[in-house]
């Protein structure tokens, strides 16, 4: 599909499409149009000789300097050089294009003041699949994603650096000559416009929250399989029982796992046993609790992206009505916030994950499973350190899950003296969620081992699937095997959706 790109900005699957499925972008006409109207108060200024912040001044702290109107081209060429200050390894393609695709949103609203090329520059590197090398570091967050940003810009003018399709890096001029474009030149308030926002901050939001809707109803899955493979009762999960605590996101967890163990032979070998079936632990028991409490933050965090894609961020913002005015729009506290939290809620999924891991492994607890899920324990170690490596990981989603918005450094000579750090917020929960899919792989691979120790038992239409996808990569229970391979198998089928799609054709759909 193409997005296309209108005065009113663009959506949440407009940026996903364009950062991981390459969709092609264009500007609307009303887009041009309202950029235009822009322009045009900003060359108002120009003739009228008014003091305006970033348009006629300096910047920061030297926002009080002003700047005469030769030099005016010249200072936003300067901006975007001297703000392209990061250092560190290359951000990811994705969060690359999800930030030009939502700065080019930015200026289509119409409120920053620059020539539709300026846009259309961006859409172009976009369109012909140049993407800026933009360090790691050198975001605060406040005054928008600067640096990142600087880098993309930098491009734009026939500088920087590009990352290639090899993971290289090439000089920014080269790859636009490779790529048919021709750098441009700035003019008057445009340097600023391109690196004032919150662009990286919420890209990076987004893309996180597109994956997290994903890992959260993966963490239903692996708990039911878990808890089937364990023995576990299904009674808890009952909607009646969840409609007395009516948090939504408990509701619809509690629905997906009671609906997942359904038809299963497993569940019903001791149905009525009351050894098996009078009170499971919490990390069973309380599987909904936990995953439901994560997708309302998850529907917070949603919110709060979708405020900021209907958001001017840009500093200043020129008005219809011709006044130029300086905002304070471009702090990333929202969304630092919003990040916080929803780290702190995965890392949650990914430890009741873990504790459910440890249960099936435990031969004093996992109801006559054998030691660590191996058929011969002793001369073989089955699933042990699978589950060492689930600790380690938990452990370091709980040191990330440290808020990095409550954090700030003054900047610029005290004048952008509260900073949200919300840049490091977005990406080290890009990182939980990535930890949260390894420790889902691990119960996933745990839970079907317990499910196939179980034959002759029957298990659930969802269990079968499972089974089958995992034996595909991972055989039977049998003689210890290498076992990292298997891991990154089933990171990448927690990862995907294709067995998500076949249980919900097997079973309906899970939310």
């Amino acid at each position: 599909m193409t997005v296309t790109v209108q005065p009113t900005g663009v959506t949440a699957a407009d940026v996903a499409a364009v950062a991981r499925a390459q969709a092609p972008v264009r500007l609307a006409l009303s887009t041009v149009d309202a950029m235009e109207r822009s322009r045009a108060i900003v060359d108002g200024i120009e003739r009228e000789g008014r003091p305006v912040y970033g348009v006629s001044t300096g910047f920061g702290a030297l926002a009080n300097t002003f700047v005469a109107p030769e030099r005016r081209a010249e200072l936003q060429h300067a901006l975007i050089r001297s703000h392209a200050a990061g250092v560190g390894d290359p951000m990811p393609r994705e969060v690359v294009r999800a930030m030009m695709l939502l700065r080019v949103r930015s200026l289509a609203l119409g409120r920053s003041g620059v020539r539709p090329l300026i846009a259309q520059a961006l859409v172009d590197l976009l369109n012909h699949d140049v993407t800026p090398w933009v360090p790691e570091h050198g975001s605060l967050g406040a005054s928008g994603d600067l640096a990142p940003l600087a880098h993309c810009a930098l491009v734009l003018l026939g500088e920087g650096w590009v990352l290639d399709k090899s993971g290289a890096r090439v000089d920014g001029g080269e790859a636009l000559h490779r790529a048919g474009l021709r750098p441009i030149t700035l003019a008057a308030k445009e340097g600023l416009a391109l690196v004032n926002g919150s662009d990286g901050m919420l890209g990076m939001l987004l893309l996180a929250i597109d994956d997290a809707g994903h890992l959260f109803t993966m963490a239903d899955v692996t708990a039911a399989l878990a808890i089937e493979a364990m023995l576990g009762t299904d009674r808890p999960f009952q909607p009646e029982l969840h409609a007395i605590r009516p948090h939504p996101g408990q509701a619809v967890s509690a629905a997906n796992i009671h609906r997942l163990l359904q038809a299963s032979g497993i569940m019903d070998s001791h149905r009525n046993d009351m050894v098996h079936a009078v009170q499971d632990a919490y990390s069973m028991r309380c599987a909904p609790q936990v995953a439901g409490a994560a997708r309302d933050t998850l529907a917070f965090a949603a919110q709060v992206a979708g405020r900021e894609l209907a958001s001017v961020v840009d500093n200043p913002v020129v008005l219809p009505d011709g006044r130029v005015e300086s905002t304070g729009n471009f702090h990333g506290a929202p969304l630092g916030f919003a990040a916080d939290f929803m780290a702190i809620a995965a890392a949650e999924v990914g430890a009741i994950s873990e504790r459910r891991v440890d249960r099936l492994l435990d031969v004093c607890r996992s109801r006559d499973l054998p030691a660590f899920l191996s058929p011969d324990p002793g001369v073989n170690s089955g699933l042990m350190i699978a589950q060492y490596t689930a600790a380690g990981i938990v452990a370091e989603n709980r040191r990330l899950a440290s808020p990095a918005s409550v954090d700030s450094l003054p900047t610029s000579g005290m004048q952008e003296d509260h900073v949200s750090m919300g840049w490091a917020a977005t990406v080290k929960l890009r990182r939980v969620l990535d930890n949260l899919t390894s420790l889902l792989a691990v119960e996933l691979l745990s839970a079907v081992r317990g499910l196939q120790l179980r034959q002759p038992l029957r298990p659930s239409p969802a269990g079968e699937i499972a089974i089958a996808t995992v034996r595909e990569f991972a055989g039977d229970p049998g003689p210890d095997m290498f076992l990292a391979p298997v891991l990154e198998r089933a990171r990448a089928t927690v990862r995907g959706r294709a067995m998500l799609r076949t249980v919900e054709e097997a079973i309906g759909p899970l939310a």
